[in-house]
């Protein structure tokens, strides 16, 4: 059978290294998890208990494209709660989790060979789809100095069609700043290019509130989802606002590829956006995990990293150690019982000597990993 040049994609290397962890537990040994990016927590409790019931009462078919209406008025409110903008929800596109979001955006925006930015280190979803749509991924090789977040010089002398931004960040949990996104923004209207934000890892924020590229205009894209805050990964419910005079456009092609996201995940994102205290209780978690990490890592010689703003993510430079990323994180996985992501799959080019720490879990679990890994570099090095 004959194959397309856009079904040539690389694999997603934590998954492979989900499925390394997986065989391990499978031979009965126990497993610190600390390469996937999802929350160690359920859905909701208010979320569960508004689907139960729905399912009694309805028989939960099709949505109209766009979303349950309800759906989309009340995360146009939270735009106003979080951000204090004010957001027509007619604006607002409920879709497959974020990776719904993805295709239709890049769908929506950008012809065959046309070359979209994004940072490296970034999430590899990004580069991957746009190959797949024929599209061209741009690596912008971001500095340190820069906490691994693009700016205007590294953008100003290339030619893009559109530039893809994400703040909170994966895999760096940095942020980009009012200045800092102002400067990203301004930069793609003198060049005539798109810009897309991804603010999937808003409300995890520790020290400052992030940023939504709505508070600086309204010709964007903005992408987000239940996934993260709202730890509801496995749901794959999201959504995206868009200028006015694309809704239309997005509503066609929303029809044609999905005809709609799953009835029943909107209903449970709807009840979860009123689980304040529940959300709250996790962010209380996070921050502890994100204190231990950034005092117990360079204990065990992890040092190199710039500590995260916002996400449940930190990113070492481990130079010092390999130039091989993903047998140090098999060594790792073998030897500590620790599982951890690789850089390659951020930064293909860097990627060899990063690793990404997910601390999403229970604190008593990221302690473990963390003494584990203590112990492993401390025998390691000997």
């Amino acid at each position: 059978m004959r194959n397309s040049r856009r079904g040539a994609v690389d694999p997603f290397i934590v998954m492979d290294v989900m499925e390394e962890a997986r065989q391990a537990e499978a031979e009965n040994r126990h497993i610190i998890h600390m390469e996937v990016g999802q929350p160690g927590t359920a859905a909701p409790k208010g979320a569960q208990a508004a689907l139960a019931s729905a399912m009694e009462e309805d028989a939960l078919g099709y949505t109209v494209a766009l979303g349950l209406p309800a759906l989309r008025q009340r995360i146009a409110a939270l735009y106003k709660t979080w951000y204090d903008v004010d957001l027509d929800p007619a604006r607002v596109i409920v879709t497959p989790g974020s990776s719904g979001a993805f295709l239709l955006a890049f769908t929506a925006l950008f012809d065959a060979n046309e070359r979209v930015a994004i940072g490296a280190p970034g999430y590899p979803s990004y580069r991957q789809i746009l190959k797949a749509l024929s599209l061209e991924p741009l690596d912008i090789e971001t500095s340190p100095d820069n906490r691994l977040q693009p700016v205007p010089d590294d953008l100003r002398a290339l030619d893009f069609e559109g530039l893809m931004v994400a703040s909170p960040a994966n895999p760096t949990g940095t942020m980009l700043d009012r200045d800092a996104m102002a400067a990203l923004i301004e930069l793609c209207q003198q060049k005539g290019a798109a810009f897309i934000s991804d603010e999937i890892y808003h409300g995890i924020e520790y020290e400052a509130k992030a940023v939504s590229a709505l508070e600086l205009t309204d010709d964007c894209y903005v992408i987000n989802s239940f996934s993260k805050y709202f730890s509801m990964t496995g749901w794959r419910v999201g959504w995206m606002v868009v200028p006015e005079d694309h809704v239309r456009k997005i509503e066609r092609l929303a029809q044609n590829m999905f005809i709609c996201a799953s009835h029943a995940s909107q209903v449970a994102a709807l009840a979860a956006m009123e689980c304040d205290a529940e959300l709250e209780a996790n962010m209380a978690v996070y921050r502890a995990n994100r204190a231990l990490m950034i005092e117990e890592l360079p204990k065990a010689g992890f040092d190199k990293f710039a500590p995260p703003d916002g996400a449940f993510y930190v990113y070492v430079d481990v130079s010092d150690y390999t130039d091989d990323s993903r047998a140090f994180a098999s060594e790792i996985l073998a030897q500590a019982g620790v599982a951890v992501t690789p850089g390659l799959d951020f930064d293909p080019a860097r990627g060899a000597t990063t690793l990404r720490f997910s601390y999403a879990r229970a604190t008593e679990d990221i302690a473990e990993g963390l003494a584990r890994l203590k112990t492993f570099m401390a025998n390691r090095s000997v």
